[in-house]
């Protein structure tokens, strides 16, 4: 292709795009993304998806993975080196400062169809929000989060028991496409303005955010598809609710009244509907086939789940 791509990204949603770019023969002289964390309760030194698929593939590019790129003269000098067509940013978790953005058109491939939702978490408020279709969005980048031109659209239709992981995957092979796409055509796209209008900002997800009580069906069903991957949604007590069914939305029940038990899930009641919840795990536990754990705490029928 005889295009030079620096990338910049980190989880396995840029690991997608990026194998991509290789497969249909594009440079890549550069790759930028976080920093190495420690993960679990043993804090482990943990690389971010994208650099470890490169050291297990043997991938001999450039890596580097600064704390910061705002006011950081070295990586503008590194990448002014490196002399990239184009620098193609998925998922990379910082914001490029205006001197990084005038070294080459700058494309981010964001999991929403803009403007709908800027920002971190657009797939867990697509799902929040219980959404019919979501997509991906090329752009063009500029100083701002997301506001940059449109180049381009790829469409996902969104299934009612889709869980993020699943999205966030569907999404991923839509946006590498798209990435092709749009460097292939790039000299004949005419870049789109978003209406600001439109638009509204969707933050990083924490960990309080999982926190669910049973006195909606519906709502703690949207949360746990947004949040199955992490946090998880638990109650108050810390209990997390696992490989939940919305059984249906209309019925009047105890908050948390557990109305069936079965080998393979128990039946618990909300305010306004009812669930089916497989598993379960108490804080600092393994996870609980649900009818064991409320068989082990001595839970009967009409008991109330905390």
């Amino acid at each position: 292709m005889n295009k030079k791509i620096l990338f910049m990204g980190t989880p396995s949603y840029a690991t997608i795009i990026f194998k991509s770019l290789i497969k249909n023969s594009y440079e890549i002289i550069g790759l930028f993304t976080q920093a190495d964390k420690k993960v679990g309760r043993k804090q482990i030194l943990t690389s971010p998806n994208i650099k470890q698929y490169c050291l297990d593939k043997n991938i001999n590019i450039p890596i580097y993975q600064p704390l910061k790129l705002r006011d950081n003269k070295e990586v503008y000098e590194q990448i002014k080196d490196l002399k990239p067509d184009f620098i193609v940013v998925a998922a990379y978790g910082q914001i490029l400062p205006k001197c990084i953005l005038k070294l080459a058109p700058c494309i981010n491939l964001h999991a929403s169809l803009l403007p709908k939702y800027r920002g971190a978490s657009p797939i867990q408020e697509a799902l929040l929000n219980d959404d019919k279709y979501t997509g991906v969005t090329s752009m063009l980048m500029n100083e701002g989060l997301d506001t940059g031109n449109i180049l381009g659209f790829s469409y996902l239709s969104l299934r009612p028991d889709m869980e993020i992981a699943e999205v966030f995957e569907e999404l991923s092979y839509i946006a590498a496409k798209l990435t092709i796409k749009t460097l292939e055509n790039y000299e004949n796209i005419k870049p789109k303005k978003q209406n600001d209008s439109l638009s509204s900002l969707c933050k990083k997800i924490k960990k309080e955010y999982g926190k669910v009580n049973f006195k909606d069906a519906q709502n703690l069903y949207k949360k746990y598809k947004a949040y199955s991957s992490w946090p998880g949604v638990f109650l108050t007590s810390g209990l997390k609710l696992k490989d939940i069914t919305l059984l249906e939305s209309g019925s009047i029940n105890k908050e948390g009244e557990i109305l069936e038990i079965q080998a393979e899930y128990i039946k618990i009641g909300c305010l306004k509907g009812t669930l089916k919840i497989k598993t379960l795990q108490a804080p600092s536990k393994k996870s609980l086939c649900s009818s064991l754990y409320v068989k082990g705490k001595r839970l009967n029928l009409k008991e109330i789940l905390k």
